[in-house]
């Protein structure tokens, strides 16, 4: 079960017989789910460059979702006594993919404040009580993506030939605050040369432990957040990155 995304350096996770439901009630939907990620491609200038609002990667990701079928719904949940509402509760998710079998879900949380991990999950768990979907998924930034990172923006300065703050202006990549920019020129007062300076402060702002990525994914749902709803956890790969876009 999704082994081209195995083969592709994703990683891959499912709980609750999430496997065994997706291989028997919709086989169809993994293939374009597996088609739709293998297509995906970030260019390094949209990590670096990349401002406020979804990223254009995601974006990509969620048009070719769309496109098949893989659509935005809101689930409303009511509560009724003798035909009286008392209670509606709305789910919105994100992509829901429907046959005749049942209803998957899915969230992409490339880049977010890990606690929408937590509303996705609860999310889950009560549309899969009421019967309203049968497996869950969320596709997330993977482990070895999180762990190279820095590496990796630190390595496309450095091939940029990005010396300075400067240079970060002309190449599009935004200017520091002033916070930022004093402790960058505490470690370049340390002799720390620039890329690595400045990426590592890049990425810690920006991709830090308190973001959306595999490690805080697992983490929840090892202590049950979500659960019983089957899911199945994607994380994309740095192979994704293209460092000469």
């Amino acid at each position: 079960m999704l082994e081209r995304l195995c083969d592709a350096g994703f990683e891959v996770l499912f709980t609750s017989h999430a496997e065994a439901i997706i291989l028997h009630d919709f086989p169809d939907l993994v293939g374009e789910l597996e088609s739709s990620l293998l297509n995906i491609s970030l260019p390094m200038t949209e990590i670096i460059g990349g401002g406020g609002g979804e990223a254009k990667m995601t974006q990509r990701l969620r048009r070719g979702l769309a496109a098949k079928e893989w659509t935005k719904h809101n689930f409303e949940l009511k509560k009724t006594v003798d035909g009286v509402a008392k209670e509606s509760i709305s789910h919105e998710i994100d992509h829901v993919r429907r046959s005749d079998k049942g209803i998957f879900a899915l969230e992409i949380e490339w880049n977010n404040k890990d606690p929408f991990f937590d509303r996705d999950l609860e999310n889950f768990k009560r549309l899969h009580a009421e019967g309203a979907i049968s497996v869950g998924g969320i596709v997330t930034r993977g482990s070895a993506m999180q762990a190279e990172m820095r590496e990796r923006v630190e390595s496309f300065a450095t091939d940029r030939n990005i010396l300075d703050f400067e240079g970060l202006m002309e190449f599009g990549a935004g200017s520091p605050t002033a916070p930022q920019r004093k402790q960058i020129q505490g470690d370049l007062d340390r002799q720390v040369p620039f890329a690595k300076a400045w990426s590592r402060k890049f990425t810690s702002d920006k991709f830090g432990m308190a973001t959306t990525h595999w490690s805080k994914l697992i983490d929840r749902v090892h202590r049950g957040v979500g659960n019983p709803c089957p899911l199945v956890l994607i994380g994309l790969p740095p192979s994704i990155i293209d460092m000469s876009a």
